[in-house]
């Protein structure tokens, strides 16, 4: 194995070489360097792939109560079930919950008082609904292509597709503005949680 020697001056003495402040200045360009990349990661993925949003109403009450934090991801498919935040119908940021996508048949109620989606009631009692709501008016909309009908889970107490049903879109909003789905509530910390699709509507054809 060959070693290195030490280079000596006159005197016999190691060389002072000035390495220990290389090592400082590596040290610190290292922790700039990190630094840096850290905050452009953490930006990227605030941009393209996770944002935060707090709760402004009691619409998605008692499944998100006002002042809730919500993690939202930006990628993925939406389906019927998943709360997504969208820009809503009067260009504001909203949160709400899909009941129907391009394609679907929606219809307020039964004799139950359950909505129907293609003509399978929705059990969503005991599951997500606000205790003893429901829609409150008769509809029947057909979702048209590239579009979600959508709606709070208090819905005694939320302004949604229903209330804009009139418009020239059936009160049913573009896929295109949906930002991204609530994935996990992260405040308030005893209300920390995993966000997920429910089975209300896997009957649904």
């Amino acid at each position: 194995m060959a070693v290195a020697e030490e280079e000596t001056n006159a005197s016999g003495k190691p060389e002072e070489s000035g390495k220990p402040e290389k090592k400082k200045k590596s040290a610190l360009r290292e922790t700039i360097t990190f630094t840096i990349g850290g905050i452009v990661v953490a930006l990227l993925v605030h941009f393209f792939v996770m944002r935060s949003f707090w709760i402004p109403s009691e619409s998605m009450e008692n499944t998100l109560l006002v002042n809730d934090r919500v993690v939202v991801l930006q990628f993925g498919s939406i389906d019927r079930g998943d709360i997504v935040v969208f820009k809503g119908w009067d260009g504001e940021d909203t949160i709400k919950r899909v009941i129907g996508k391009g394609g679907d048949t929606v219809k307020c109620c039964d004799a139950q008082r359950r909505i129907t989606v293609n003509g399978t009631p929705i059990e969503e009692e005991g599951k997500y609904l606000y205790p003893g709501d429901y829609a409150g008016r008769t509809f029947e909309v057909k979702v048209p292509a590239g579009r979600l009908w959508l709606m709070g889970d208090h819905r005694t107490n939320s302004m949604d597709s229903r209330s804009y049903i009139d418009d020239e879109f059936k009160g049913t909003i573009s896929e295109d503005d949906v930002i991204g789905f609530a994935f996990a509530r992260y405040w308030p910390l005893d209300r920390l949680t995993f966000i997920s699709r429910p089975d209300t509507f896997s009957n649904v054809r």
